[in-house]
């Protein structure tokens, strides 16, 4: 038996070399899986089952099962929104590149709240609850059986019982800790529920790299809030280690919602093969014409989308690069655009939490940014709490609020998504809120970090290493 199992080890090892070997992103990840997996295979093999792979399977299949469905509402989604879309010929510089990564288009006859931290977001949030008709379509990576998890349940299931239609999705091991009686409460209301289910289909049925790190609200077509909040009392600052919590998110209201929500259906029909019967036709708002595009980003298809659009949008900066991540551990695109962007003379700052929650994702960034010594960018550590925000800020016009932190998970393993705002207007708004941000944090002094002692930068150079799946 102990030769059988050995001898099995092995011949998995080689099996899982070979596919290493062909479908790795970078030649350094293949050599290094492929090695592993053939001299270390009672290691390896569990862990290239469960971490080894970069791209999510069986999507396309679930599309084509019911494509004579889905694609009706695709067709009508784009006609109808046609009168609303911003011609090429206006947008950006970088929007042809992104619009066929995203798949939607730069909308207009919208308008965009900022919402500053948790009491603003799910004030704004549960108000918009409280007036849906329709239904309402609740995706958030993290939910919690707390409070803040206690007042959202109540809120929908208010509406659920008035005969509103009420779908809940949330992801398998950001809610790891949902209770089975939360549940069973948003259930017995008359709430549809359901976890993400990332390990459906063969090819996903070990792996954990897979996550839906979403957050999304949409009420009656018309409404949606997308940002960087959970539901959590942590996001209402209440948590003593972490508090004050730092976060943005923003409502929007206009045509835009509507991709908010095909974005969300396409995750339901993931988990539940479900097409509830939702609005399609876009809602504009009177006197309101900021142009927004919602831009989802998962890992499917060969194109990096979420690194992509990060390196397009750097590119294309001609004056200023502002961006808030508590996670900084960039891939080498998007390091490189940061270096030129820097070298052209554009004003970039970087602020990241300064009261880590992760110590090797935490530690990990001080690699990166002492490479990016010696160009003149500013580094900030936000000092109060933490900071969890994901925005940028880009020239004077140019905005994204949403879910992707600034490092390889959320480039190449989560599903993310971000509102782009092309709006001097917001922009101005989010100059002020950057502003205030920079003033409550520390600089980092990139040429200051060799001076550490030694303890601190092995812990970081270790850290790195790990930088693929962080």
């Amino acid at each position: 038996m102990i030769g059988l199992l050995v001898t099995g080890f092995y011949a998995m090892g080689i099996i899982m070399a070979l596919h290493a070997a062909l479908t790795t992103r970078t030649s350094t990840g293949a050599v290094a899986w492929t090695l592993s997996l053939v001299t270390m295979p009672f290691v390896a093999v569990p862990a290239y089952a469960v971490f080894g792979r970069n791209q999510f399977e069986g999507m396309a299949d679930a599309y084509e099962e019911r494509a004579n469905e889905i694609d009706p509402i695709l067709d009508g989604y784009r006609e109808l929104l046609g009168p609303w879309t911003v011609p090429r010929s206006e947008a950006p510089s970088w929007y042809n590149a992104v619009h066929q990564l995203a798949e939607f288009g730069l909308v207009r006859g919208n308008t965009v709240e900022l919402l500053i931290n948790g009491e603003a977001t799910f004030d704004s949030i549960l108000r918009g609850i409280a007036e849906a008709e329709r239904y309402i379509l609740f995706q958030f990576y993290m939910i919690h059986d707390d409070g803040l998890g206690r007042r959202v349940k109540d809120a929908l299931a208010e509406r659920a019982r008035a005969g509103v239609k009420v779908m809940v999705l949330y992801d398998e091991v950001g809610s790891s800790r949902l209770t089975e009686a939360y549940l069973a409460d948003m259930q017995a209301a008359g709430i549809q529920v359901s976890s993400f289910k990332p390990n459906q289909g063969v090819g996903n049925r070990f792996q954990l790299n897979f996550r839906n790190h979403r957050k999304m609200v949409v009420v009656d077509g018309r409404t949606a809030w997308v940002g960087g909040h959970n539901v959590g009392d942590e996001y209402l600052g209440l948590d003593p280690d972490f508090s004050p919590w730092r976060d943005t998110h923003v409502k929007i209201e206009g045509p835009a919602a509507i991709q908010v929500q095909l974005t969300i259906l396409w995750d339901w029909y993931w988990a539940t093969r479900e097409l509830p019967e939702l609005v399609w036709t876009p809602t504009p708002v009177t006197n309101a014409d900021q142009q927004v595009m919602i831009l989802p980003t998962a890992p499917i298809g060969h194109l990096e989308k979420a690194s992509l659009f990060f390196v397009s949008a750097l590119s294309a900066a001609r004056e200023r690069i502002w961006l808030s991540a508590p996670y900084f551990v960039p891939d080498e695109a998007v390091m490189k655009a940061l270096q030129l962007a820097a070298l052209r003379g554009v004003d970039v700052r970087i602020i990241t939490t300064g009261k880590p929650d992760s110590w090797p994702v935490y530690l990990a960034a001080f690699h990166y940014i002492e490479e990016l010594r010696g160009l003149g960018i500013r580094f900030y550590a936000y000092q109060p709490g933490f900071l969890h925000e994901k925005v940028a800020l880009i020239d004077d016009r140019i905005s994204s609020v949403g879910t992707h932190n600034f490092d390889n998970r959320s480039f190449r393993l989560n599903f993310e998504v971000a509102a782009v705002i092309v709006d001097e207007g917001f922009a101005q708004q989010m100059e002020a809120m950057f502003e205030q941000d920079f003033d409550h944090a520390e600089p980092i002094d990139p040429e200051s970090l060799e001076d550490r002692p030694l303890w601190w930068r092995l812990g970081v150079k270790l850290s790195r290493l790990a930088a693929p799946v962080l």
